[in-house]
C-alpha cells in the first residue's frame, strides 16, 4: 500500500504544488489537505495519515501549536516546511522540540522553478519519514542548562494500518532492507560499548531526526567532560548558527558554530557550518578549518569529509558517532577510521528517526558498538569526566 501523506499549508499555491510533486510518485498517496493547523489537528484524527508536511504560520492555529496537538493525540511522523531565514531557523527547532521529525526549507525559487532537486529531496524525505514507525517526542530544547536529560525519550507508535512502500530503485533508506532485527536496547558489536583509552577527540554526524538526538546526547555530558567535540549535523546555512546557540543554552558544555581556526578544547562542542565543510587542521590538529562548501558535493557538511580529516590528524584516537540520518554520509569517512584503528559506534535501529546513516556503518562491518539513544550520552559520560 502507498504512504498516506496529508498535506498542511495555509498557501493554495504550495499546497498544490506539494500535491503534484508528491501524487506523481506511485509511493505517495495524498489522502488529504488542510489551510490551517485547526484542520490539520482534525484530519489527522480522521485520516491516519502516515505523514503529515506541515507550513509554520497559518491561521487560527499554527504549525508549531498543531505539531503539539497531533503528537498527544494521534502521533504522526511530521515534516515542517520553512523559511531560509533566521527567524525560520527559530520556529523550526520550536517544532522539532514540539515533535516533529524533521524539515524541509522553502526556497522560493526553486519551488516555482520546480527544481529537480527540490522535488527528489521532498519526495524522498517524506518516503523516508512515512515509512518509519518511529519518532522522537522531546522537551529537550525548552530545558534549562543543565536540567536533566531524562523526560527525553523515544517511542514507537504503529497506525491502525500499517502501510509499506513499494519496491522501487531509489536512494530512499526505506526501500533498503534492515540489516539485522530491531533490537529492544544496545548490541554492542563486542558485549560493550567500546571506548578507546587513547581516545583525544569525539565526532558526531547526524541528519533527519539528529537535532532531537544531539541535543539529548549532549545534555547528558558533564561541565568537566574531558575531550573535544565536533557535531557534523546536515542543516542550511542559516540553521546552524541558531542551533549552536540553543544547544549551548541547554548544554552544560560549550557549544557554538564552527568558525576558521577555532581550537579544539576539552569539554567545547563545535559545529560545522551549514553550507561548508569542518576539517580538522592538517598543520595544527587542536585547531579546525572551516572550508567552502563545494556545490558538486550532496552534504554540505558532509560527515564523510571530517571523518576523513580526522583520521588524516588523529590515526587512532577518535570515537566517531554516526547518528539518525537518511543517506550513507558517515560511511566512507568511517572506513578511514577504522583503517586508521580508530572507534566508530552507531546507533541502533530501535531508537533512529531514520535507519540510514548507521545502518551503512553497520552493514559494512565497520560499528565496534551498537548503541540506543537513550545510552549513548551514559556511555560518553562515564568516560569522559576530568
Amino acid at each position: 500500500m502507498p504512504i498516506k501523506v496529508l498535506i498542511v499549508d495555509d498557501s493554495g499555491f504550495f499546497r498544490q504544488r506539494i500535491s503534484d510533486i508528491l501524487s506523481a510518485d506511485s509511493r505517495l498517496d495524498v489522502v488529504g489537505m488542510a489551510s490551517n493547523g485547526r484542520q490539520a489537528v482534525d484530519m489527522a484524527r480522521q485520516l491516519k495519515p502516515d505523514i503529515i508536511t506541515m507550513d509554520v504560520e497559518m491561521p487560527q492555529l499554527n504549525g508549531i501549536e498543531a505539531v503539539k496537538i497531533i503528537m498527544r493525540e494521534s502521533p504522526t511522523n511530521v515534516l515542517m516546511l520553512s523559511s531560509l531565514t533566521h527567524e525560520g531557523a527559530q520556529v523550526t527547532l520550536q517544532a522539532l522540540d514540539a515533535g516533529a521529525a524533521d524539515y524541509l526549507t522553502k526556497d522560493i525559487r526553486a519551488w516555482i522553478d520546480q527544481s529537480n532537486s527540490m522535488r527528489n529531496e521532498l519526495v524522498e524525505r517524506v518516503v523516508a519519514l512515512g515509512g518509519s514507525k518511529r519518532f522522537i517526542r522531546s522537551s529537550v530544547f525548552s530545558q534549562s542548562r543543565g536540567a536533566s536529560a531524562q523526560s527525553s525519550s523515544i517511542h514507537t507508535f504503529k497506525p491502525e494500518t500499517a502501510t509499506k512502500a513499494p519496491a522501487r530503485s531509489t536512494a530512499s533508506v526505506s526501500s533498503r532492507p534492515a540489516s539485522a532485527p530491531v533490537t529492544r536496547r544496545s548490541s554492542p558489536a563486542a558485549g560493550g560499548a567500546k571506548f578507546p583509552d587513547s581516545c583525544r577527540i569525539v565526532l558526531i554526524g547526524s541528519s533527519t531526526g539528529g537535532p532531537a538526538a544531539l541535543q539529548k546526547i549532549l545534555m547528558e555530558l558533564p561541565a568537566n567532560f574531558s575531550l573535544p567535540i565536533l557535531l557534523i549535523q546536515h542543516m542550511p546555512k542559516t540553521f546552524t548558527s541558531v542551533f549552536a546557540a540553543r544547544l549551548n543554552q541547554q548544554c552544560k558544555i560549550e557549544v557554538k558554530e564552527a568558525e576558521d581556526g577555532d581550537q579544539l578544547k576539552p569539554g567545547r562542542a563545535l559545529l560545522a557550518p551549514g553550507g561548508q565543510q569542518l576539517i580538522l587542521d592538517p598543520r595544527l590538529h587542536d585547531r579546525v578549518k572551516v572550508l567552502p562548501g563545494d556545490e558538486r558535493l550532496t552534504y554540505r557538511p558532509s560527515v564523510d569529509i571530517t571523518y576523513a580529516s580526522a583520521a588524516r590528524a588523529f590515526g587512532n584516537r577518535v570515537l566517531a558517532i554516526t547518528l539518525t540520518g537518511m543517506g550513507a554520509d558517515g560511511a566512507d569517512g568511517a572506513r578511514l577510521l577504522k583503517q586508521s584503528g580508530s572507534t566508530v559506534w552507531a546507533q541502533n535501529e530501535e531508537s533512529c528517526t531514520i535507519y540510514g546513516m548507521p545502518q551503512a556503518v553497520v552493514k559494512a562491518g565497520l560499528a565496534d558498538s551498537i548503541l540506543h539513544l537513550d545510552d549513548i550520552g551514559r556511555h560518553l559520560s562515564a568516560r569522559g569526566k576530568r
